[in-house]
């Protein structure tokens, strides 16, 4: 008897994660001409001042800064040639190759997702945005000449967790909030908690990490290198429980993160094999009764 192959899924934060730094600190900022350190200060207090989420806070600093500029575009296809700017950790552009030539090896479909509090538009302008099925991302609406006017989707730490659900459920679409609230058992759910890796770094990922790692999935926290806060930050979730691995931003294959990654999918392979033959055995001795 055979069985499809099962399905795996690796969520990952972007800033901090897959590239070094903030998305908007590589073209966005230096075009403003303001310093990122200026701006983000400038954005928190605003949120405090005002009471806001962060998210949506700078958000509107951005479109405000950029409308005061007269000259710095905000449309879609602008955010998107952002994004082509924006470097990335090292391997991350062979990554979603090889692990998933890994994981057929083993009888895995991977499929891979992001979930970002930044700017989904310039998510899609990077290399990344062809290797994955997903993004769940900030967002803005636009105007008919393609002009960014208000959020249209801010994902904050706690909106984050949502998106999970959605993948365990199958549910892709951000706006069917009817299918994603009805009840489906759990052996139904397309893709179980424990068939999940979720990678991040900062503080808006650790409700993600601590909902896989709970449910039976894996998380890995990202630090850039050398031992500054980054590591400290990582392994302090480490020592708390949230993860189960700590990983410098390197995915090139004789790397930790690939060795863990892989690791984990070897779990997953040898997980579903002996689920599918105990499924096997139970289907068997059902029909043959119960012995003598």
């Amino acid at each position: 008897m055979s069985y499809p192959d099962p399905v795996m899924a690796i969520c990952y934060d972007f800033d901090g994660t897959l590239a070094p730094g903030n998305m908007q600190e590589y073209d966005f900022f230096p075009d403003l001409r303001i310093a990122p350190r200026d701006f983000w200060e400038e954005s928190n207090a605003l949120a405090r001042e005002q009471e806001v989420d962060p998210i949506l806070a700078y958000m509107k600093l951005m479109l405000d800064k950029a409308r005061l500029s007269g000259k710095v575009r905000i449309s879609k296809s602008a955010f998107r040639d952002y994004g082509k700017t924006v470097d990335l950790f090292r391997g991350v552009k062979s990554w979603f190759g090889e692990i998933n030539d890994y994981a057929a090896q083993k009888g895995v479909r991977l499929e891979h997702y992001i979930i970002s509090s930044g700017l989904r538009e310039m998510i899609e302008g990077t290399s990344v945005s062809r290797h994955v099925k997903a993004i769940y991302a900030s967002s803005f609406i636009y105007d008919q000449h393609d002009v960014a006017i208000w959020p249209a989707n801010a994902v904050n730490y706690t909106t984050k967790t949502q998106y999970l659900y959605r993948i365990n459920k199958g549910i892709e679409s951000v706006t069917d909030n009817v299918a994603i609230n009805e009840f489906v058992a759990e052996e139904d759910r397309r893709i179980p908690f424990s068939r999940m890796l979720f990678i991040g770094d900062g503080s808006t990922d650790v409700p993600c990490m601590k909902l896989v790692k709970n449910q039976g999935g894996h998380a890995i926290a990202v630090y850039s290198g050398g031992n500054g806060t980054g590591r400290d930050y990582a392994e302090r979730l480490l020592r708390d429980g949230r993860v189960n691995f700590i990983a410098e931003g390197v995915y090139t294959k004789n790397s930790k993160m690939f060795k863990y990654t892989s690791s984990i999918i070897d779990m997953v392979s040898a997980s579903y094999k002996l689920y599918t033959l105990m499924k096997s055995a139970g289907k068997s001795q059902a029909e043959c009764g119960p012995e003598n």
